[in-house]
């Protein structure tokens, strides 16, 4: 630390070797003062006899009476006083508590950031076995407690998480059910209304053939007037169907804008229905058709209507629905 050698080995005979700190001590307080000369210390110690009878002079109070001899009896007996302390201790500055060495005095540091220690004189007792029982007891009880406070913690935290998920869980099943009843509705309707569409298209089939029928009647009549060399009354006009029992959209004879068609095959199975504009031509039909089923070829595909009765061939492909008389709810046999 840059201090004299000879500095040094006063120090340390002045306060006995009983280390670092005292013998720092001792030098910043004899700073000013001259070195003696420690060799009459030694020789003292050594003219010193020890008879044989007589008590044997301790070492230290030979140094001690060498010491008075060069600086009196002040420096001797602070350096005896300085010999005699002991730290036996470790004492925080800032709460007082005492710390039998320095492993509890750093991790009281730890624990409560206090930084200013210093030795202590004072002796720390060791623990009676009562002690010992209740400082266990203390330990025990603080670490049920915070046992206890955790697992409060916890519970609230799981009473919280499961809120949390049943609440999640309620609002999915509602809008679960909300999507169910939609599609149900949705079902309803789909089924409503093709069951209209059906009725429809069946009055207009039924109006369809009683019509046929009473032609078929007249024509009957006719030629059996004709074969008879009678002259057969003309009829007045036949009446067209109601426009409301062939047309949904009012529209009357020829004039309706959109052709529902059921198409069935004829090898059977469950028919197709579909909506297209009356002006959309039967090769449109036989291309939905194709689309449906994989037995269908759009180029070999025939098409019949049983009333009236019609058939249409490959010929008939690049026609409109209007044009070839299709009713605005029609049947067609695909075969």
């Amino acid at each position: 630390m840059g201090f004299d050698t000879a500095r040094v080995e006063w120090a340390l005979k002045a306060t006995g070797g009983r280390g670092l700190q005292p013998a720092m001590d001792f030098i910043l307080e004899n700073e000013g003062k001259p070195v003696p000369d420690l060799s009459a210390v030694s020789s003292s110690r050594q003219a010193t006899p020890s008879g044989g009878g007589g008590d044997a002079v301790d070492e230290d109070e030979d140094d001690a009476e060498a010491l008075r001899a060069v600086y009196g009896t002040g420096a001797a007996g602070q350096a005896a006083a300085a010999a005699d302390v002991e730290a036996k201790s470790i004492k925080c500055s800032e709460c007082g508590k005492i710390f039998r060495n320095t492993a509890l005095a750093n991790y009281h540091a730890e624990k409560s950031g206090h930084d200013q220690f210093e030795e202590s004189t004072e002796e720390v007792k060791p623990l009676t076995e009562e002690e010992k029982k209740q400082r266990l007891a203390d330990l025990k009880e603080r670490m049920a407690a915070k046992r206890a406070a955790k697992a409060k913690v916890e519970a609230k935290e799981q009473q919280a998480n499961e809120a949390i998920r049943r609440r999640a869980g309620r609002d999915l099943n509602v809008l679960r059910e909300e999507l169910q009843a939609k599609e149900v509705l949705k079902e309803a309707e789909a089924k409503r209304k093709e069951k209209l569409d059906d009725a429809k298209a069946r009055a207009a089939i039924k109006a369809q053939i009683e019509a046929d029928k009473k032609a078929r009647a007249e024509k009957a009549a006719r030629e059996k007037a004709l074969r008879e060399g009678r002259t057969y009354p003309e009829a007045a006009a036949p009446v067209a169907p109601a426009p409301a029992a062939s047309a949904p959209t009012g529209t009357a004879g020829k004039d309706y804008p959109q052709t529902r068609l059921q198409i069935r095959l004829a090898s059977g199975g469950q028919p197709y229905t579909t909506t297209l504009s009356s002006d959309a031509t039967l090769r449109e039909v036989a291309e939905y058709l194709a689309g449906q089923t994989l037995s269908v070829d759009v180029e070999t595909v025939t098409f019949a209507q049983h009333f009236p009765r019609k058939t249409f061939s490959q010929s008939d492909f690049e026609r409109s629905l209007r044009d070839l008389g299709l009713t605005p709810s029609a049947v067609l046999i695909a075969s």
